[in-house]
């Protein structure tokens, strides 16, 4: 069998880098587990990736969706806005109830300045060793 050269995949995707992005994104998700369209062939991945776009068995536009996907760290989800004064009233309540809850919940740790020079003077430096 002839091996697949992008030649023969150039006329499904029109730019030659975008083809390879493609193909090497496809040659990923078939060593992942994925299922091929196309016979093996003995074909590694990579060739393998060529023939399912050569044979148009994947559309290009999917792959290229999916490989757009599959590099995006955070996917905004569109939710409906609600009015501006039902935003206002709900902002202001929050703003009321977190300001009464932080003054009854927050306590701190009060330390004297003796006490912080005397933990400091207990400190013990650390050993030199021959390693460094």
């Amino acid at each position: 069998m002839a091996r697949v050269t992008v030649e023969d995949c150039i006329d499904k995707v029109d730019n030659r880098f975008e083809l390879v992005l493609l193909a090497g994104h496809r040659a990923r998700q078939i060593s992942q587990g994925a299922p091929i369209t196309v016979p093996r062939d003995n074909d590694k991945n990579p060739v393998v990736a060529l023939r399912e776009i050569a044979d148009e068995t994947l559309s290009p536009d999917d792959l290229k969706e999916d490989l757009i996907h599959s590099l995006q760290k955070h996917v905004e989800v569109d939710e409906p806005e609600a009015d501006g004064e039902a935003i206002a009233d709900q902002t202001g309540a929050a703003v009321a109830a977190t300001a009464d809850d932080t003054e009854e919940n927050i306590t701190f740790d009060r330390m004297t300045e003796e006490d912080l020079l005397a933990g400091i003077e207990g400190l013990v430096p650390p050993e030199k060793s021959d390693d460094y």
